[in-house]
């Protein structure tokens, strides 16, 4: 009975003349099924690659675990030997070293205005890469020095380099807001430095190309006045989604007032906002799988008015409650599956295509990033295939039930 079942439920989905109206109908359940899959598989495909994108781009310009010491008059650490030794002996570790981080105003000689930025100091010429960038620079993708000028070299933004029309071989000047001495009279006197831009680096982040500069670590520290101090120290690690435990071990092991932060803890607050926006667009898109299920309801309920007699005839001739009831839910579930399907493999072919063709650009100064990223995970798409498909074997259940508890003679005498 189970093959005859699926015999009839086939004919009733096929297309004939009689019944034209009621496969139109499905020809639109069907339909909305596969814009609600390819929706949907298309969005969280984007807002997970969003993610992976800017966790990727975070973790390569920056430190995973960061060591700073209170009380010192802003990030101000004199001695910083034994605090890196210390945080070397943690498992996991493959770069420990010292940087500075200062906020500052760069501007060009001659120029009427200034932009703000951060400049941080690292040592690229010793040991492991701290981060991404040491790694240009030894390879030789990036130029950091010598300089014809004399002055120390300094990697620039692009677009904070575009923004101030400056080009590699160009003097820039930096102002530190920090440390700033007092004049004779009282007054405020700002400390000037003289650096030379030797190239400028793309990430493709917004936030780091607008206001990050690399310079030198002694050029830095010479800038901040503070001779053989740092700022902190930096350490990266070989798994940056365990850099929290790295951080716990090394504060535990570090008195007062050394303390550690992780970059995900730094940056706790965006990903948060992108993991509850991701939730809330798929929540809003799945309605539209949803409403699709109503169109199988109601094709279904369309179906069964259409086929009472048929029904009724079948009945008399002694099929069961239970076969016509699998008529009617494989019929439904035949929908949802095809629809799924279709939907799957449109909603993989757009992912392809935006990640392939990067065809939409994206204000960076708004979204972080300059380009679409893309990236599907397994997971996601199993559970939206199974979802979809779990929505319309429900879908099935009421019209199915009400063509299967049909009392033959009042079905046959159905007009």
């Amino acid at each position: 009975m189970k093959g005859l079942s699926w015999f009839v439920a086939r004919r009733y989905l096929a297309s004939r003349k009689k019944g034209a109206f009621v496969s139109l109908i499905t020809l639109i359940a069907v339909g909305g099924v596969v814009v609600g899959v390819a929706a949907l598989i298309t969005v969280i495909a984007v807002m997970t690659g969003l993610q992976r994108d800017l966790q990727s781009k975070i973790v390569g310009m920056n430190p995973h675990v960061y060591i700073f010491e209170q009380g010192s008059g802003g990030f101000r650490m004199p001695v910083w030997r034994p605090v890196a030794d210390t945080a070397r002996q943690a498992p996991g570790v493959v770069a420990v070293k010292p940087f500075v981080m200062t906020q500052v105003a760069v501007f060009v000689p001659g120029a009427d205005y200034a932009q703000p930025g951060t400049v941080w100091g690292l040592d690229p010429s010793e040991g492991p890469a701290l981060v991404d960038l040491e790694d240009e620079i030894r390879a030789g993708e990036l130029d950091f020095g010598p300089t014809a000028t004399g002055y120390p070299p300094m990697l620039m933004g692009r677009r904070l380099a575009e923004k101030m029309n400056i080009f590699p071989g160009d003097t820039v000047v930096i102002a530190s807001m920090e440390n700033v001495p007092t004049g004779p009279t009282g007054d405020i006197v700002p400390v000037f430095r003289r650096f030379e831009v030797t190239d400028r680096f793309d990430t493709g982040m917004y936030e780091y190309d607008s206001g990050y500069m690399y310079v030198p670590l002694d050029a830095a520290q010479e800038l901040l006045d503070l001779g053989q101090g740092v700022s902190g120290v930096g350490v990266t690690v070989d798994d940056p989604w365990r850099a929290d435990e790295t951080a716990t071990w090394i504060q535990d092991r570090l008195p007062f007032p050394y303390y550690t932060n992780d970059w995900v803890m730094l940056n706790s607050a965006l990903f948060s906002a992108l993991k509850l926006e991701k939730i809330a667009m798929a929540v809003i898109l799945f309605l539209i799988v949803v409403v699709a299920a109503f169109n199988i309801i109601s094709t279904l309920i369309m179906v069964v008015a259409d086929k009472t007699r048929e029904i009724g005839i079948l009945k008399s001739m002694g099929m069961d409650d239970r076969t016509v009831l699998r008529i009617f839910m494989q019929q439904g579930l035949a929908i949802g599956v095809v629809g799924t399907a279709l939907g799957t493999g449109l909603g993989l072919l757009l992912t392809w295509l935006l990640d392939t063709y990067e065809f939409i650009e994206l204000p960076g100064d708004v979204y972080f990033v300059d380009t679409l990223p893309v990236a599907l995970d397994p997971l996601d798409l199993l559970l939206i295939v199974g979802l979809s498909i779990v929505v319309a074997f429900v879908a099935t259940i009421h019209p199915a039930r009400q063509a299967s508890r049909m009392v033959p003679v009042e079905a046959i005498r159905h007009e």
